[in-house]
């Protein structure tokens, strides 16, 4: 079922043409990724299709009742709204009943001997009931948790950067829609969330197109991709391992139209200075031909980001931490590490938002000085910083006067330079865009900018803050090369699976209560012995329950008596009782549940109650099988 038709759409800025007459459509069960090139107007191409942004030329055509929800890559958020008030934004009945009931909810708790409020939360909790939004509100709880937010009524405006986007993202995943359009989905959440996210996008029904440079995602998420390319949209059956093979088979057709089309321009040439009798009509259509051939602009391959790592002498003595600890107030964020940095470590820092990965890179940098322990730094080590925030870009600067600001020549590994403007050409800014001032360049150029001026630098230890958020997938995969050959120490700050994988040797993993542990490898490797370590962990219960059961075996009689004890016979009558009253007391928690609204605190306890409950319930299941083979038994023996 066809949702939306894309026809000829057209957008450009100025002289910059973003794309030009794109056609294609989107099908219910579509899962769509839209890659290409930082500045190719990615993010503008998803405004227009979401109805926030609109085309020079072209139309969208959505069917009969059509719905689309949109996260935008930097969304708006009303400050002063609870999270749930922010998660449950939006026009629709069942969004305006939630915000109302959630609201009234935290009156009515405040005001307990208001009787005009209780009455409204009363009315509210019917509407509650006749739009079915019980199981929204619940969803939308346990979605936010996922992506760790778990007070749900603080304030947006006291939350960081990173929890606002999570907050949006959970908003944009709750409300119902046909269409679901995300922007760059994976900034900002740690490696187990992507994870989390990435099945739950598999398994969601309805249409999906998203901007992502996260490749395992890709992968393991879409169905299809979609690329612009030079202001083209060219569309891909298959995940990204398919796009890949589809990608290089259509550039080798590329090249191969191209050869073709210059063989005939020099046969047409020739021909013509030959002396070419403009006269006849056939003679005049072939030099005609030979003018539009020589118009033909060749699509060719992607310019690619090429980079020779240049670096400055590195010592012996490069960076040294003893028993370093920081804490924040009350929170313990590095617990007594140590760790002596090599000249060749490939270091990847993994662990939940806000456990402390972006403080020890502060640390290591000497940007911040540790509560306790010390750092030393090697005299020879030149630290090249490539934090989250590039605030410190002055937008009013042209292009290449902000690469000048750090160097006008980069010293290569074969004893060469690049000039500030031929380093800028391998980064995708041609002549033309190196004039432009910084404030007009896309948020991903922006970012590939940033990282090039930390490279002019020609540092010997980088340090790399998440520097997979915002850049595109072929810039990556270049910085991954060059990193390939840098002749120094990377530590990396990364919830890209792919980025990791690909480069780093071992990793710095955050296990909570300050605690770092290292583990060798990728972070596949890591992943593996994680694994391998929790079933460790099981065989010794299993031992245990199996020893158990033994002994209980041996101190049961041989033969089970030939009839019921009074006690057994009592239990045996009242137990379908008791398991219904069970049964009942669990549905009642699970209402309360639905109902606890923004009470964190309520909420604890209710799962916490449901958990024991559970746990009673099967173990009266267990004991109502026991009790009706032994009756059953009995029976047949009589």
């Amino acid at each position: 079922m066809n949702l939306l038709t894309i026809e000829n759409l057209t957008k450009s800025y100025g002289e910059r043409v973003l794309f030009g007459n794109v056609t294609f459509g989107i099908d219910d069960g579509d899962k769509i990724g839209l890659i290409g090139v930082n500045g190719t107007g990615k993010s503008t191409f998803l405004k227009i299709i979401a109805g926030v942004d609109t085309a020079d030329f072209g139309k969208i055509t959505a069917g009969s009742g059509i719905k689309v929800e949109y996260l935008p890559q930097n969304p708006e958020f009303d400050a002063q709204a609870t999270v749930l008030e922010q998660v449950f934004r939006g026009h629709s009945p069942v969004m305006q009943v939630l915000r109302d009931y959630e609201q009234a909810l935290v009156e009515a708790q405040r005001y307990p001997d208001d009787a005009v409020r209780q009455k409204r939360l009363i009315s509210l909790t019917q509407q509650m009931d006749t739009q079915n939004a019980w199981q929204l509100e619940s969803d939308a709880k346990i979605i936010l948790t996922k992506l760790g937010i778990t007070d749900f009524a603080a304030i947006v405006s006291t939350l960081s950067g990173g929890q606002r986007k999570r907050v949006a993202l959970a908003s944009a995943l709750i409300n119902p829609a046909d269409v679901l359009i995300l922007d760059e989905p994976t900034n900002h959440i740690d490696n187990d969330t992507v994870a989390w996210l990435e099945q739950y996008l598999a398994k969601r029904k309805g249409a999906l197109i998203m901007i992502t440079h996260d490749r395992y995602f890709l992968d393991r998420v879409t169905n299809r991709i979609i690329e612009l390319d030079k202001g083209k949209l060219y569309t891909y059956t298959g995940n990204y391992s398919n796009f890949l093979e589809l990608k290089a088979e259509r550039e080798d057709q590329q090249e191969a139209s191209e050869r073709k089309r210059q063989n005939i321009l020099r046969n047409e040439l020739a021909w013509i200075r030959r002396g070419a009798q403009a006269r006849s009509t056939k003679q005049k259509a072939r030099i005609e031909r030979f003018e539009q051939l020589s118009a033909q602009t060749p699509d060719g391959r992607q310019g690619q980001i090429e980079i020779t790592a240049g670096a400055s002498r590195l010592g012996r003595k490069i960076i040294e931490m003893e028993h370093i600890g920081q804490a924040f107030e009350a929170s313990t964020l590095i617990n007594d590490f140590s760790y002596i940095v090599l000249k060749d470590d490939r270091v990847g820092i993994i662990g939940p938002n806000g456990s402390g990965k972006s403080t020890l890179l502060n640390i290591i940098a000497g940007r911040l000085i540790p509560n306790q322990g010390q750092v030393e730094i090697g005299q020879t080590v030149k630290i090249g910083y490539f934090s989250q925030e590039s605030t410190e870009m002055n937008q009013d600067l042209r292009v290449i006067e902000y690469i000048k600001e750090e160097a006008h020549f980069l010293p290569t590994a074969d004893g060469g330079t690049l000039s500030a403007a031929q380093l800028l050409e391998r980064f995708l800014f041609p002549p033309n865009l190196q004039w432009t001032p910084i404030a007009k360049l896309s948020g991903g150029e922006k970012r590939r900018l940033f990282l090039l001026r930390v490279l002019m630098s020609a540092p010997n230890v980088l340090l790399l803050d998440e520097p997979t958020n915002d850049l595109d997938i072929q810039t990556l995969s270049i910085l991954e090369d060059y990193l390939d050959d840098f002749p120094g120490a990377v530590i990396v700050v990364s919830h890209d699976r792919y980025f990791l994988d690909r480069l780093v040797e071992k990793i710095f993993a955050f296990e909570g209560d300050g605690r770092i542990t290292q583990y060798p490898g990728n972070y596949s490797d890591y992943q593996e012995r994680v694994s391998m370590l929790e079933a460790e962990a099981l065989p010794t219960n299993k031992n245990k329950n199996t020893a158990d059961k033994k002994i209980a075996a041996q101190d049961k009689p041989k033969e089970r008596p030939r009839k019921l004890s009074f006690k057994e016979q009592r239990e045996y009558e009242q137990i379908d009782e008791v398991i219904a009253g069970v049964e009942q007391e669990l549905s009642q928690v699970a209402h309360a549940i639905n109902t606890a609204g923004s009470n964190f605190e309520l909420l604890q306890e209710l799962t916490a109650k449901q958990q024991d409950l559970e746990l009673r319930l099967n173990e009266l299941l267990d004991r109502w099988t026991y009790l009706n083979e032994l009756v059953e038994e009995l029976d047949n023996n009589n």
